[in-house]
């Protein structure tokens, strides 16, 4: 029997358990062969798949119940963080809240099985407020779901499995230089991608004091919120005189945008990457006055500007804003 196959038989439960666990804390170690390899050997008798099962299970869980009282403690930090350090942290975010949106509770079990979104859905749901007691039922039910079915995936390609591990020991180093080149070339391309959008936009960005300023000055540019629904039944408050509109709205309302104004992106991302990609639609729609917000929303609070309550409807946001003899009071 091939080594690794024979370190997991021995290992057994503690094997899988920290696997799964690291994985669910974020970590870039993929959890799957060794459930693929406990499900073969499951089958085979070799290991005890009631054990084996309920070990994997528990460190999903585990994991996930720390990323849930962090969000429910920290909040947005914790979601900030985990977006900075993604790959894809802004439409990873935005993905997640939408899935919890859309689903609910059920979108905790969903999350499971999409790649990148399993380790954002705890901390999502204990910054919402969902009671430990039904996170730690709904979580435990999809990380059942999610090791159960690598386990009968396993068992039931045993035998491909066994000769797959061992035609890659065969290769020896080189299989695993490869493996590692091979998502070292992958990081480098989404960092170099990341960066080169933020690149494009980078001199367009508008500061909030500039903001704030061209709105003392009665220039009266369009702003426009792109959070997520959740993020703003979070936090209703709006830049004043902000529109709301999600970005996957913005593609089918981009005519309730004015071409003869600038318009004010921001979101809640790092690095405005959110506004910089929606700058972009914008611009291929005709729209050449537009400008992401350097620091977002937090930037606009941090340095305490006027805030207003979410305005329902393009119409009623531009008159509040265009036809307000009286702006609010500046900060102190």
């Amino acid at each position: 029997m091939n080594e690794t196959l024979e370190f997991l038989v021995r290992h057994g439960a503690m094997v899988l358990f920290a696997a799964v666990f690291v994985e669910q804390l974020g970590a870039p170690l993929p959890a799957l062969p060794w459930l693929l390899a406990a499900g073969a050997l499951s089958v085979t008798g070799k290991m005890n798949w009631a054990v084996a099962l309920a070990a994997a299970t528990l460190g999903s869980l585990l994991a996930d119940v720390i990323w849930f009282y962090l969000g429910r403690y920290r909040g947005q930090r914790v979601l900030r963080l985990l977006c900075i350090i993604s790959l894809e942290p802004d439409s990873c975010v935005r993905r997640t809240e939408n899935l919890y949106t859309r689903y609910g509770m059920i979108g905790v079990v969903l999350a499971k099985f999409v790649p990148g979104l399993s380790t954002l859905v705890p901390p999502l749901a204990g910054n919402a407020g969902v009671s430990t007691a039904r996170f730690v039922f709904f979580d435990g039910l999809g990380s059942l779901l999610y090791v159960g079915s690598f386990f009968l995936v396993g068992a039931l390609f045993s035998h491909q499995l066994e000769q797959i591990i061992s035609a890659l020991s065969g290769l020896g180093r080189g299989a695993l230089g490869l493996v590692i080149g091979l998502a070292a070339l992958y990081v480098g391309f989404k960092y170099f991608q990341r960066q080169r959008l933020l690149s494009e936009l980078r001199m367009a960005r508008i500061s909030v004091d500039e903001l704030y300023q061209k709105q003392e000055a009665g220039e009266n540019p369009f702003v426009l919120d792109l959070r997520s629904q959740l993020e703003l039944e979070r936090d209703p408050l709006l830049i004043r005189g902000a529109l709301h509109m999600t970005m996957d709205e913005v593609p089918r309302r981009h005519q309730d945008i004015p071409r003869d104004r600038d318009v004010i992106l921001y979101c809640s991302c790092p690095n405005e990457v959110s506004s910089a990609r929606v700058a972009l639609q914008l611009h291929r729609k005709g729209i050449s006055r537009v400008r992401p917000l350097l620091g977002g929303i937090d930037g606009w609070r941090d340095r305490k500007y006027p805030m207003t309550p979410r305005v329902m409807g393009v119409a009623s946001a531009q008159v509040q804003f265009a036809e307000s003899d009286t702006p609010p009071a500046k900060p102190a």
